[in-house]
């Protein structure tokens, strides 16, 4: 009786283990040649937009299993570009980003929830300039199916925006602000493709 206990107990956490295994989020890879992050902000009447061109990240998701899914990037800041060279120093400089200092900006989740409509509620940490801040990035699944031009390969496509206060994380000490030249919110879309094996 007490070896069929033993027995029952182990085959017990061999599929428990099978199970949890099997579960694990999926893998997906960044296709960052479409995919971006893109930024506007008001100068006095008009509306700055750019996008950073060097970034890099780990995508784990699975629409199941939510608490084993993630979200990491990692933006180079001296990789801004708003399509006018003297703008980009200048952004780069200590009056916004002090890219020489603070070379990169990260968001890494910690936790993500599902609110419907295949929204996806992405709470985590934004660090930049050295310091971290609690942000909410809302992701909406645009889809996946088997990729049309690459063969054995799945594609899934998530979109959001957010809106953060550039003055809050430090960007900027708030002269420029106060001029009337340069907004302080500033509007992020995030747009990703990503891919995984079939």
């Amino acid at each position: 009786m007490k070896r069929l206990s033993f027995a029952a107990v182990v085959l017990f956490f061999l599929f428990a283990n099978a199970v949890n295994l099997s579960a694990a989020a999926r893998t997906w890879e960044i296709d960052t040649p479409h995919s971006n992050f893109y930024f506007t902000v008001d100068h006095v009447f008009s509306k700055v937009r750019g996008q950073f061109n060097n970034f890099s990240g780990e995508v784990k998701f699975d629409p199941g299993n939510l608490a084993d899914s993630r979200f990491f990037f990692e933006i180079k800041i001296d990789s801004i570009d708003t399509n006018i060279a003297k703008r980009d120093k200048h952004l780069l400089s200590a009056d916004f980003f002090d890219a020489g200092k603070f070379p990169v900006m990260t968001f890494e989740s910690v936790k993500i929830t599902n609110a419907g409509n295949n929204l996806y509620e992405v709470a985590g940490k934004f660090t930049i300039k050295g310091e971290s801040h609690d942000l909410v990035l809302p992701l909406t699944l645009a889809g996946v199916k088997a990729h049309p031009a690459m063969e054995g390969k799945n594609v899934a496509g998530f979109n959001g925006t957010v809106t953060i206060d550039r003055l809050a994380h430090k960007v900027g000490d708030g002269k420029f602000h106060k001029m009337g030249l340069v907004g302080k919110d500033v509007e992020i879309l995030v747009t990703l493709e990503v891919l995984s094996d079939k």
